[in-house]
């Protein structure tokens, strides 16, 4: 039951925040979305280090002095498959009219969910790694601090779902289908939440590697994607105060309820 729960409640953030289609009448003030950017990204840093890094370390006590490998590693690889994701996959950020990835006919809806949910993937992991190491027994993982991860993922994915459903809407997508669109650029969290808990065999040995691959893929889309766009134009203040307040709220989870 916690395990279906902790898997559904990032899910539930993006579904809230797709929601705000029905009661916003205009595209969110770009201040207002630098600030949730600002936000999403020092939930996501935050949450990078506290929920999954450091686990990662102490996990592997073992190796003594080289007890940082694990973590290295893993948040090598993640760095790289997002970059990959990034060239292959097609896909639009908002406020931009060139697509990036491969050459693709795919609409331009379609191509701005995608961007989404490419960020999305290493959300989706995360809480699949950390919930699938909950349920192995693992004493570096409390149920308290699975549940502070997939909290703060959920308060982050609620300016994610806005910021995807009400432009959609402003450019002329009906509420319900904008609203849609924003459902589907989260759905591949609890999917990947799900296949990662359905390999827990497999997980197992490599956890440490697997948390710290979706901080270093975390980590790729706030410095790739979120911090420029929190950043640029006027107001980029806002951004930061954002990270501030996302990161502060977040770590405060994570201690408080570990």
């Amino acid at each position: 039951m916690n395990i279906a729960l902790g898997i559904l409640i990032p899910f539930i953030g993006t579904v809230l925040g797709a929601g705000c289609v029905f009661f916003l009448k205009n595209r969110i003030k770009p201040v207002v979305q630098k600030g949730l950017l600002g936000f999403a990204s020092g939930v996501m840093v935050a949450a990078a280090v506290w929920s999954l890094l450091i686990p990662a370390i102490d996990m592997s006590e073992h190796m003594g002095k080289f007890s940082f490998v694990p973590a290295v590693v893993g948040f090598a690889v993640g760095i790289a498959f997002l970059l990959l994701m990034d060239q292959i996959v097609p896909h639009l950020h908002l406020g931009s009219e060139d697509p990036e990835g491969i050459t693709s006919s795919l609409k331009k809806n379609t191509m701005l969910v995608l961007a989404v949910t490419l960020h999305n993937i290493p959300e989706g992991m995360a809480v699949g790694v950390i919930f699938a190491g909950l349920a192995t027994g693992s004493s570096d993982i409390s149920v308290a601090g699975a549940f502070a991860l997939a909290i703060g993922i959920a308060i982050q994915n609620i300016p994610e779902g806005a910021i995807i459903s009400l432009p959609l809407k402003s450019e002329g997508t009906s509420r319900k289908k904008a609203f849609l669109y924003g459902i589907l650029s989260g759905i591949v969290e609890p999917i990947g939440a799900i296949i990662t808990i359905l390999l827990t065999s497999i997980v197992l040995p490599i956890l440490p590697y697997l948390l710290s691959f979706a901080a270093g893929a975390m980590i790729y889309v706030v410095v790739e994607e979120l911090i420029p766009e929190a950043s640029e134009g006027d107001h980029s203040n806002i951004g930061t105060i954002g990270f501030a307040v996302g990161f502060l709220i977040m770590m405060t989870l994570d201690v408080a309820l570990s």
